[in-house]
């Protein structure tokens, strides 16, 4: 049995070392498996960060472009305001030169109205006075309200053609 043994045992020793090496052989295939799936899913994770990094570089313009608008829109509010407060600066001076100008009439009015009221004063007086010196002169009243001749009647004048008849 002697030279059998040591046949036996590089046998042994071969199939130790076979099945080392399919061990080997299945560790690597596994570990290739796994570095496959590894970088898949290294790709599929790079792929989402430049979907995300354009989506950031996009949301920063829309950001930028919505901030350049916000200073638009703050500069025509401000220019608006600016606006309505000579709109409304105008308005108060036009105001002011309307009620000026209400109370100028007023006072022409007021001294308009006390003119006339001296005048009918002075033609009530004048009248009286007249008055007065006709019973002192015994004259006659200058109108006595009576019509002395009547007034004369229009006559009916024919209408030509394309007049217009009014009645």
């Amino acid at each position: 049995m002697a030279p059998s043994a040591p046949r036996t045992r590089a046998a042994a020793a071969l199939r130790m070392k076979q099945i080392a090496l399919d061990n080997q052989d299945r560790t690597i295939r596994r570990l290739r498996a796994q570095l496959a799936t590894e970088r898949r899913g290294l790709a599929a994770t790079k792929k989402e960060l430049k979907e995300t990094q354009v989506a950031l570089e996009a949301s920063h313009k829309v950001i930028a472009g919505l901030t350049e608008i916000g200073v638009s829109m703050s500069k025509k509010i401000e220019k608006m305001k600016v606006k309505k407060q000579l709109v409304k600066a105008n308005h108060v001076e036009c105001h002011q030169k309307f009620q000026a100008r209400i109370h100028e009439a007023e006072d022409s009015m007021q001294a308009q109205h006390l003119l006339i009221e001296a005048l009918v004063d002075e033609k009530d007086s004048l009248l009286q006075t007249i008055h007065d010196l006709q019973e002192a002169n015994n004259a006659p009243a200058p109108f006595d309200g009576d019509w002395e001749e009547e007034p004369e009647e229009i006559e009916d004048i024919p209408l030509g053609e394309g007049e217009i008849d009014d009645e």
